[in-house]
């Protein structure tokens, strides 16, 4: 079925991995203390709580925890405060030119094409709504974000829960069926399928290994419509 909808995953399926590791958390890892006035301590205080609790053994919590936020970036942990206070940091290296957006070169041309045939495409990224549209404003293909038409992060659940993927569609306000996701991990698109949406498993390089799946896959978004 011909999708009405797209929504898409960003790391390492429109961004290359290495732009997310190499480049935007090193940034933000360095300069967690500068922005801490700005985290929500409590928030990570309960999370910090909660790793002693599993067994985690993250660093020691303290009034001002930098350690503990450098080591929920270095095991990228999908958390909200932690994703939220990233992009407030990322704004700032947007706003500098210290940062520039990137996207692998079929990616214009999908949203293009994509424009074309009214098809209304949205992201769901772990990273902040804030982060997403700075990425997509700042591509050397110029401000992408006029061809997407929602952003949705951890705030809406998490994104290997179907439950996440049913918001979404409602959000889009079109059939679940209706609906093609694409991202580079299985685990999403085992959740998003049980919502009811069409997958497609992106394959680029760089992208981490998954397990055995059954989900179709494309090595580029020419390949779809």
């Amino acid at each position: 079925m011909t999708p009405r909808g797209i929504l898409l995953d960003i790391e390492g399926t429109t961004t290359p991995i290495a732009f997310v590791y190499d480049v935007l958390f090193p940034f933000a890892r360095s300069r967690v203390g500068e922005y801490l006035h700005q985290a929500d301590l409590e928030s990570l205080k309960r999370e910090h709580d909660e790793d002693i609790r599993q067994g985690q053994n993250p660093p020691p919590w303290s009034d001002q925890p930098v350690q503990y936020l450098q080591w929920l970036i270095d095991h990228d942990r999908k958390s909200t405060p932690l994703k939220t206070l990233q992009g407030k940091i990322w704004f700032e290296g947007f706003e500098r030119g210290e940062l520039r957006g990137e996207v692998f070169q079929d990616v214009p041309r999908a949203f293009e094409r994509w424009r074309q045939k009214k098809i209304d495409v949205r992201i769901f990224s772990s990273g902040s709504i804030l982060a997403q549209r700075l990425l997509f404003s700042t591509t050397a293909s110029g401000d992408l974000t006029r061809f997407l038409n929602g952003y949705f992060d951890t705030t809406t659940g998490p994104k290997k829960d179907a439950a996440s993927y049913r918001r979404i569609a409602t959000a889009f306000g079109i059939p679940a069926s209706e609906i093609l996701y694409i991202s580079d991990v299985t685990d999403e698109l085992d959740a998003a399928r049980q919502a009811g949406m069409q997958t497609l498993l992106c394959v680029r390089p760089g992208n981490h290994p998954q397990p055995p799946h059954d989900h179709s896959s494309i090595n580029s978004l020419d390949e779809v419509g």
